[in-house]
């Protein structure tokens, strides 16, 4: 008797201490999360702000999603800052930042015109997909900035989470996730007795063998958030079915309850409850899914939305609506009929909830721009490796991405592989083509954005910065650049009116024997450089790269500083090296600022809310080539759009002043096109991951990805044109002789030249 009396003293005293420890280890957790005070807090990741202007090429629901973007809540009366009304042709907005507090921006677009009123011989108009006016506090205005969109907090796990106080999570939001998991959450000290004591009642009567249906929302904080965080324990331990770690959890929601507030933890476990997978990411909290599910901020989440996400909590994966929408839809109606049994809803809202067809936005991840999101978080682990390892306070990383640039970016990357998709199949071509499409303000070397592929979903695999490919047709304007500046040092005399022969033609070299060809064998005789440059001549590319010298045309793109280094070998005009869409975009800036390369650059600050920790934006500038010669070759690009190879620009829509290169591969492996106006240079590519020729053109496949974003990103803006450095003369010119145009010359091409270079001697062709 004795001893059993001592064993169970022991039992009890040994209970105790465990007891003892537990509650000193987790109520230290508890308190340092109530309080914020963390081991580790990392970054946030910030785009640009979003700037709203007359003209800009942006519908009312975009705006809507860009609204969402930035946390703002829809209303139907504005009351205070970061709300937006919708009317029928206007939205209007109370705006975060300082300078804008207190005013009203109103964003109009054209009102739609009613059936009635319709000439039924005509097609409806379409919706306005442009801002048309802009008002501040009801006065006229052509811009507005708001703030910055939160683009993604960079995780060591790959988890996406937005974290947000619990006021800004509507009711319905929280009454779904009470009505369906802990209905009397407010009534109980953290674990509930009633479900418990009926789980051990239907446990000893064989109806059921489970207790984990007993977990409340505090025990479920305790088992993902908590347990984790013990030393030794992961994940997946604090997730096993054991009486041991059931009767822990059970300790810890008590001392939980004891440590916080029922709405502290609810706001905490509302940010915190696994929500599924999306690619490499997993879905961590209420507000992030309802980004990731609907495109919404949760704070304009449907009834019907918000009992979607409450559904998904018993099982992310199973009912996940990406996966298994008929599930996803049964469970979301399980939920919303138990609002209306717990009194949360009316009968009436919840028949016309259940009644709601399950939508969801397959993009939502994608519109996030989670390649470039890679891309920062590698470089801040490059640079700034204790802001991802041991910082303890909040960092801020505002970026140069610009979200409505970024999602136009994705519709066309979207939209011009679907055309490429059709092009392949009715070639009977297998496989996927992917695509990368990078942007830049040439006049800061920001990336306003960037699109790594076809979906990030299936592939986290960068192309616009790793993807090394070969330039093809548009490293050329290199070439012509290389031999324009032997001009200018009086070495040759190559002017773009130069007439060069482009006919088959074979070069020995090095001991060996080349015979290039040009694309189906087309080949024009006596052609001028601009022509040869417009239409992608390749012997005549070579017999400039002869002329220049190929090791000149070498040590030019050796001074870039990108690619490999290409070797001085006639095949080196058609660009037969490798180099990332990002390093080509870079090589580019040389012909939007007077043939100097602008460093690209993907960050514009980071700060902690006091002192700002970003190393020296870097701005100097890279001579590579005279400003002048520089120019001749970015007014021949501009032919390329008007008359040569990029002329379906022009077709398309897109009627600014601009210049670009298609480019096409050996063996059309690859298709690129790049073209930039004096404010936007956008590179983009297409071709397969293995390397296997795409067999298409960079016309066919490059160049409509690229017109398309280019014509919407730089809707309302005028046509600029392309600054003319000192140096630079003008000339009439025959364009098949090259010579000055005479009364009788039946086409007259007004030519670039450098001063005193240009030509002397009248056309002798069409004299009589």
């Amino acid at each position: 008797m004795r001893l059993a009396a001592l064993g169970l003293s022991v039992s009890t005293l040994l209970v105790g201490i465990a007891a003892m420890y537990y509650y000193t280890t987790f109520a230290r957790m508890i308190d340092a999360q109530l309080h914020g005070e963390r081991t580790r807090v990392l970054p946030r990741i910030y785009a640009r702000p979003l700037e709203l202007r007359v003209g800009q090429a942006m519908s009312s629901r975009q705006l809507i999603d860009r609204l969402n973007d930035l946390g703002y809540a829809q209303r139907t009366t504005l009351e205070r800052a970061g709300e937006f009304s919708v009317e029928e042709d206007a939205i209007s907005i109370t705006p975060k930042p300082n300078d804008l507090k207190g005013q009203t921006v109103k964003v109009l677009f054209r009102r739609p015109v009613p059936a009635s009123a319709r000439n039924s011989k005509r097609p409806p108009p379409k919706v306005s997909d442009r801002v048309e006016g802009l008002q501040l506090n009801l006065k006229a205005t052509t811009g507005v900035m708001l703030d910055a969109p939160l683009l993604s907090s960079i995780e060591s796990d790959r988890a996406k989470r937005r974290p947000v106080a619990l006021s800004a999570v509507p009711p319905h939001m929280v009454n779904a996730v009470l009505a369906i998991e802990d209905r009397r959450y407010y009534y109980h000290p953290g674990i509930d007795p009633i479900r418990l004591t009926g789980a051990v009642v239907n446990s000893l009567t064989g109806k059921s063998s489970r207790i984990s249906a007993t977990s409340t929302l505090t025990q479920q904080l305790v088992r993902n958030v908590f347990l984790p965080q013990m030393e030794g324990w992961t994940l997946q331990t604090a997730r096993e079915r054991s009486t041991s770690r059931k009767l822990l959890e059970m300790w810890v929601a008590l001392v939980m309850t004891q440590r916080a507030t029922k709405d502290e933890i609810l706001e905490m476990y509302l940010n915190a409850v696994p929500l599924g997978q999306r690619g490499s990411f997993s879905i961590v909290g209420v507000p992030e899914a309802a980004r990731l599910f609907f495109g919404k901020d949760v704070s304009n989440l449907s009834l019907a939305e918000a009992a979607t996400i409450a559904g998904v909590i018993q099982s992310p994966s199973a009912l996940s609506p990406f996966n298994n929408a008929t599930r996803c839809r049964e469970r979301r109606n399980v939920v919303i009929r138990a609002m209306a049994d717990a009194g949360f809803i009316t009968q009436d809202a919840a028949d016309a909830a259940v009644a709601e067809p399950l939508t969801v936005v397959q993009r939502a991840l994608e519109a996030e721009a989670p390649y470039f999101v890679d891309y920062i978080r590698q470089a801040l682990e490059n640079d700034y490796p204790t802001l991802t390892t041991t910082d303890t306070t909040q960092i801020s990383v505002y970026t140069t991405l610009d979200m409505h640039l970024q999602r136009l970016a994705q519709d066309a990357v979207r939209d011009g592989l679907t055309n490429v998709d059709n092009l392949l199949a009715r070639r009977k071509k297998k496989g996927k083509a992917e695509a990368a499409l990078i942007a830049i303000d040439p006049r800061t070397g920001d990336i306003v954005a960037m699109v790594g592929g076809r979906s990030y979903n299936q592939s986290q695999y960068n192309r616009a910065v790793v993807a090394r490919r070969q330039p093809g047709s548009v490293f050329k304007p290199f070439v012509y650049l290389a031999a324009f500046e032997e001009t200018a040092q009086g070495v040759t005399d190559l002017t773009p009116a130069s007439i060069v022969d482009d006919s088959p033609t074979t070069w020995e070299f090095d001991e060996q024997v080349w015979t290039p060809e040009n694309f189906e064998n087309e080949y024009s005789g006596p052609i001028s450089l601009r022509y040869a440059l417009a239409h992608s001549k390749n012997i005549a590319a070579v017999k400039v790269a002869e002329k220049a010298g190929y090791d000149k045309v070498a040590a030019l793109w050796k001074r870039l500083g990108v690619g490999t280094v290409p070797r001085a070998f006639p095949s080196i005009a058609l660009g037969v090296f490798e180099a990332t869409p990002l390093e080509i975009a870079s090589a580019y800036t040389v012909f939007l600022n007077q043939g100097a390369q602008r460093p690209l650059q993907h960050m514009l600050r980071i700060d902690n809310g006091a002192v700002e920790v970003t190393k020296k934006r870097k701005t100097d500038l890279t001579q590579v080539a005279r400003a002048d010669t520089t120019y001749l070759v970015t007014n021949m690009m501009r032919s390329v759009i008007n008359q040569g190879t990029g002329v379906g620009a022009r077709s398309a829509g897109f009627t600014l002043d601009a210049a670009g290169k298609t480019g096409t591969t050996n063996d059309l492996r690859d298709a690129w096109f790049v073209g930039f106006t004096p404010e936007l240079l956008t590179v983009v590519w297409v071709g397969f991951d293995d390397n296997q020729p795409v067999g298409l053109q960079g016309a066919s496949a490059a160049l409509p990805i690229w017109t398309q974003f280019m014509t919407r990103a730089l809707a309302g803006r005028s046509s600029v044109p392309f600054d003319i450095p000192e140096g630079i003369a003008f000339a009439d010119v025959d364009p098949a002789t090259g010579q000055l145009a005479g009364p009788k010359c039946p086409d007259t091409l007004t030519e670039v030249f450098l001063t005193g270079t240009e030509p002397t001697a009248m056309c002798l062709l069409h004299q009589f």
